[in-house]
């Protein structure tokens, strides 16, 4: 059951990154629950292009799954140089072949356990809804994350005020070309996430991060710290 007295403040400072849930169930009348709350998100127009495929079927599930894991096995190995995998300015290599020296293989509870997690959520875009801002820049697009990312944070945030957790991932786009078939997935629409939500078997609530004064400057990005 929501708790509509939890408090906004404390639900944004302990809502962390979930990935191990029990094996209780979460009912189809709780999810559709925390999607009614995720669709108040704001997006670009109000035009709210965001489009769920909540994941049941377990062979779909299976082959989702041996997908991304390939992708983890990729980042793990190119994670192995220091630098952040995939990044856009300085990628390390890295190779989708097992055998390669850059780096060891790591267990991914999610991926390898996809078909018994309570709920797994495929969160996809319509392109058509999205105005793009930096689309023409000589750089990565990444406006168009604000018209889709808060509804996919809506959903964590419902989902802890009812005592569940949850984790946003980004690996199935990566293999957007193959899965796109598997989800009969319409052209102009592009994966944004996996989420999958449960029972946690342990909640976080002590979040690591770093102060307002490492990243906040005043007037441009060389001026005096903010300290407020």
């Amino acid at each position: 059951m929501v708790d509509r007295e939890f408090e906004l403040g404390v639900a944004i400072r302990t809502t962390g990154a979930v990935r191990k849930f029990t094996d209780e169930p979460v009912d189809e009348s709780t999810v559709r629950d925390l999607l009614d709350d995720a669709r108040f998100a704001p997006s670009g127009g109000n035009r709210q292009g965001w489009r769920v495929v909540v994941i049941q079927d377990r062979a779909i599930r299976t082959e989702l799954g041996v997908m991304m894991r390939a992708v983890w096995d990729d980042y793990v190995r190119a994670g192995a140089s220091g630098r952040t995998p995939f990044n856009v300015i300085d990628p390390p290599e890295s190779s989708a072949d097992p055998s390669s020296p850059a780096g060891e293989t790591l267990p991914n509870d999610l991926l390898d356990g996809i078909t018994d997690i309570p709920v797994v959520l495929v969160v996809a875009v319509d392109l058509n809804q999205v105005a793009m801002m930096d689309k023409d820049l000589d750089r990565a697009a990444i406006t168009g994350g604000a018209s889709i990312y808060p509804f996919c944070w809506n959903l964590l945030l419902a989902a802890r005020s009812r005592g569940l957790g949850g984790v946003i991932t980004t690996f199935l786009a990566r293999v957007e070309p193959q899965a796109a078939p598997v989800l009969d997935m319409p052209a102009g629409y592009a994966i944004a996430a996996t989420i999958f939500i449960g029972h946690p078997v342990h909640q976080p609530t002590r979040l690591s991060r770093e102060p307002v004064e490492s990243f906040t400057t005043v007037d441009t990005f060389s001026g005096r710290t903010f300290r407020g």
